[in-house]
C-alpha cells in the first residue's frame, strides 16, 4: 500500500517533463471584420435600346375619307402591314405634319390642314411613342389646332415635341426614360410654317430653325439626359439630294454633340450618311424619311421608309450603332385608296417593277453609307 504515493509521484514528474519539454504555440491574430484584399469592380457591360423613326404623316382629305367608317375614321387597315416594323423597338418616333385639330375645327386638306383625331389614336396602336410637330403646317389651324392637337396627344400619353402650349411647356426638354438606363431627348424645329407668322406674344407655338436656340436647347438637352435626336423640317420640296442649307445644319448638329438627324419635307428618299462632329463623334444623318402615309399621288412621293438603329451605352458615352432600312410603298391596288406596305412584301400586282425600285432605292438611301443594311 506505501507504494502508491511513490507510484503518483512518479506519474507527476513525468506531466512536468512533458509540459517542459512542449513547444510554445504562437498567439493568434484577433479575428477582423475587415478584409483587406482589394476586390476588383465587375466591368461596366454596355447597355442598348433600338429606335424607328418614319417620315412625314400627311393627311389630305382624301386619305381621310378613305377611312371613314360610320362613327368616325379608322386609319388601322391602312397600316396595319407595317405595325410590326414599329412596335419592335425600345422607342419609336412619327412626324406628324398634320395638327389633329378634329372635327369641332372642321376637317381639312391641302392647303392648310386639320386632321381627325383618330390618326393619333391609330399611331399609338401601332407603337408610335413620340410625335414631331415642327412643320411648315403647324399654324394651319392657328393657336387652337396647337391646343387641340396637344390635348388629344396628352390625353394618349403619348410624347409631342415641336408645338408648345406655353413658354413653361416648351422649355421643358421631351426625354424618354428607358428600363435600360439609355434616356433620349427629342428636340423637332421648323424651316418656317407656309408664311403664316408665329404671333410675336407668343414664339413658344412653334420651334423654328433657329441656330442660336437650337445651340441653347441641345446643351439642356445633354444635361438632362444619354443622348439627343434631332427632328429638322427642311430642305426643298421633291429633291432626292440634301441642300446645302440641309448639310450645314447637319453638320452644326454634329458639332453640338448630337447623336442623330431625322429629317423631313422633301417628300422624297434622299441618302443617308455619317457625319462627323468638332470632337470626333460620329452622328447619324438621315436627311429625308419621304412620305410615310400621305395622300400625294407620284410616284417618288409613295415611296418612304423606317429607319431604324441602335443606341449603345459604354462608359457613359451613347453612341448610334447598327442603322438598317425598310423601304415603304403607298400603294393604291388593295381595298383602300392609301395603304402603306413594306415594299418587300410588295407584288407585280401592286407594283410591276417592285424589284427594280426596290434596288434602285437600295442604292440610292446607301451611296454615302455603304454598310446601311435593310430588313427584308
Amino acid at each position: 500500500m506505501r507504494l502508491y504515493p511513490i507510484f503518483f509521484l512518479l506519474i507527476a514528474f513525468l506531466l512536468s517533463a512533458c509540459e517542459e519539454n512542449t513547444p510554445p504555440q504562437e498567439s493568434q491574430p484577433a479575428p477582423s471584420s475587415h478584409i483587406s484584399l482589394k476586390q476588383k469592380s465587375a466591368p461596366e457591360r454596355p447597355s442598348s435600346i433600338s429606335i424607328s423613326a418614319v417620315g412625314d404623316v400627311l393627311i389630305h382629305d382624301r386619305v381621310y375619307n378613305d377611312a371613314k367608317v360610320k362613327n368616325g375614321y379608322n386609319f388601322m387597315p391602312m397600316l396595319k402591314q407595317v405595325k410590326p416594323y414599329l412596335e419592335d423597338t425600345t422607342i419609336t418616333i412619327a412626324n406628324q405634319e398634320t395638327m389633329i385639330g378634329g372635327k369641332e375645327l372642321g376637317l381639312s386638306g391641302y392647303p392648310t390642314f386639320n386632321s381627325p383625331k383618330e390618326i393619333g389614336n391609330t399611331l399609338k396602336e401601332l407603337g408610335v411613342d413620340v410625335v414631331t410637330l415642327a412643320n411648315n403646317h403647324s399654324l394651319d389651324q392657328g393657336e387652337s389646332g396647337i391646343r387641340n392637337a396637344i390635348r388629344h396627344w396628352n390625353s394618349l400619353g403619348m410624347m409631342y415635341t415641336g408645338v408648345y402650349k406655353s413658354k413653361k411647356d416648351q422649355e421643358r426638354i421631351r426625354v424618354y426614360e428607358t428600363e435600360e438606363k439609355i434616356n433620349v431627348s427629342f428636340l423637332s424645329y421648323t424651316y418656317g410654317t407656309n408664311g403664316i407668322p408665329v404671333p410675336e406674344n407668343k414664339p413658344y407655338l412653334v420651334n423654328l430653325i433657329n441656330k442660336g436656340k437650337m445651340k441653347q436647347d441641345i446643351s439642356k438637352a445633354k444635361k438632362v439626359s444619354d443622348a439627343v435626336i434631332l427632328s429638322l423640317h427642311f430642305g426643298k420640296q421633291y429633291e432626292p439630294f440634301p441642300s446645302q442649307r440641309q448639310k450645314n445644319l447637319v453638320q452644326f448638329a454634329a458639332d453640338q454633340g448630337v447623336q442623330a438627324v431625322i429629317g423631313h419635307h422633301p417628300h422624297v428618299l434622299q441618302p443617308i450618311e455619317w457625319v462627323e462632329g468638332q470632337q470626333g463623334n460620329k452622328m447619324l444623318a438621315v436627311y429625308s424619311l419621304g412620305n410615310f402615309f400621305s395622300g400625294q399621288d407620284a410616284f417618288q412621293k409613295r415611296v418612304g421608309g423606317i429607319i431604324k438603329f441602335n443606341l449603345v451605352k459604354d462608359h457613359g458615352k451613347v453612341e448610334v450603332k447598327k442603322p438598317r432600312f425598310v423601304l415603304t410603298y403607298v400603294t393604291s391596288s388593295g381595298p383602300h385608296n392609301y395603304e402603306v406596305i413594306p415594299m418587300h412584301k410588295l407584288t407585280s400586282n401592286e407594283l410591276s417593277n417592285y424589284k427594280q425600285v426596290i434596288k434602285e432605292k437600295k442604292q440610292h438611301l446607301s451611296q454615302w453609307m455603304p454598310g446601311l443594311s435593310f430588313i427584308e
